[in-house]
């Protein structure tokens, strides 16, 4: 089963919406038959334990090796940007919808 790291803005924006963002996505991922990784689910986890940004960031480093790939969902964001570029490090594909996800796994 394919792994799908999700990447969006988390910190620019409503943080509640954008979190809600993910897990959606994160629902329709599963619905089609992916494993998604939902990094923001983390924003509950810092609402009772605040780390700083670096710890975070070094923990979804590790996790875009991880996953087979990467969906990086609209909007501005610095985090989101350094996961891409990781993701390419590890020539990991990179999509921008589902549709493109979808099409790219259906024809490999």
């Amino acid at each position: 089963m394919i792994k799908v790291y999700i990447a969006s803005p988390y910190s620019i924006g409503d943080q509640v919406v954008n979190v809600r963002r993910q897990i959606t996505t994160a629902d329709e991922l599963m619905d089609l038959g992916f494993i998604p990784f939902v990094p923001l689910l983390s924003h509950f986890q810092h609402m009772i334990y605040p780390r700083p940004y670096e710890d975070w960031i070094k923990m979804d480093m590790t996790w875009v090796k991880t996953c087979d790939c990467l969906l990086r969902l609209s909007g501005e964001s610095k985090g989101a940007d350094i996961e891409v570029e990781r993701a390419k490090e590890c020539d990991r594909p990179v999509f921008y919808s589902i549709k493109e996800l979808v099409e790219y796994y259906t024809v490999a």
